[in-house]
């Protein structure tokens, strides 16, 4: 019996629900550690950017309208389907990166873990980010958090999964969307992660990815006026001062890289990064 040849694949990007090519027909090669092709990956341009911001923008009023318990739901059923592609996923790692498949599983099952955490404060981060303030006077006076609106995000680069999920789920938790720039190296999770927010309940549009250079798109996503909020976790590496100062120039909030961390693990703070609150005030009845 002679032996089938592997089929190459070519990861496109993830945009408003679809898995459509760079507009510009670019490609770039993705190797293994050892130097060996392992697919080809969309290069994004200026205008798949754009295009993911507008599919991003127009899946917030959704995705910020569900109910913080329907969230948690959502957010926890995505776990359930990367634990069943776990096999995948650890192909994939091992492949990108070059280590073990112990070590790759690992990164799996902490991504997996990590999607769980956050879906359980869904409904519970309004509790600890608002809360009921002491006036003195007739009133009642209450805090609200609410998301921002669209997250442009520049992900981790020295991981192919953990790091991207460390910045993309926080963000779902209070209602935003997301568009998201891969890791240049290791793009090929970032895809297969799209395809299973596609299969799963997340609405269209509420995870844009994007593949291709940070250095290229990043850029064109700061300075966007449609764009509400930037984290720069994995853009320790790029000039991201002047997107910083990009950034300013449309009032965006703002997540600088913090040196010698790539975003990976639980933090409620990565949560409340991208809020905003609105204060309440109600007179007390007077009977």
């Amino acid at each position: 019996m002679s032996k089938r040849l592997t089929i190459p694949k070519t990861y496109k990007l993830a945009i408003g629900g679809a898995f459509p090519r760079s507009e510009s027909g670019r490609t770039y090669e993705v190797l293994s550690k050892k130097g060996d092709f392992l697919a080809n990956a969309a290069k994004a341009s200026r205008k798949d950017a754009r295009d993911a911001v507008v599919a991003a923008r127009a899946a917030v009023k959704g995705w910020s309208g569900a109910t913080a318990y329907n969230r948690g739901q959502v957010l926890y059923r995505v776990a359930e389907i990367l634990e069943g592609r776990r096999a995948q996923f650890v192909d994939e790692i091992a492949a990108q990166e070059g280590v073990s498949a112990a070590a790759a599983g690992a990164q799996v099952d902490a991504a997996i873990d990590l999607w769980v955490w956050y879906a359980g404060w869904c409904d519970k981060y309004a509790q600890v980010a608002g809360n009921a303030n002491p006036v003195a006077g007739p009133y009642f006076n209450i805090s609200v958090p609410e998301p921002t609106g669209v997250v442009a995000v520049v992900a981790p680069q020295d991981t192919a999964l953990l790091g991207l999920v460390s910045v993309i789920a926080p963000a779902l938790v209070t209602g935003n969307s997301v568009v998201v720039i891969a890791s240049e190296r290791h793009p090929l999770s970032a895809i297969s992660l799209a395809e299973v927010l596609a299969t799963s309940d997340v609405p269209g549009g509420v995870v844009n990815v994007l593949t291709g250079s940070p250095a290229e798109i990043a850029p064109w996503l700061a300075s966007h006026a449609d764009v509400n909020a930037l984290d720069l976790a994995g853009a320790g590496d790029l000039n991201w001062i002047d997107l910083e100062i990009d950034a300013a120039q449309t009032l965006k909030r703002v997540l600088s890289p913090v040196p010698g961390t790539d975003a990976v693990g639980a933090s409620l703070e990565r949560i409340t990064a991208f809020v905003e609150t609105k204060t309440v005030w109600h007179t007390k009845s007077m009977i």
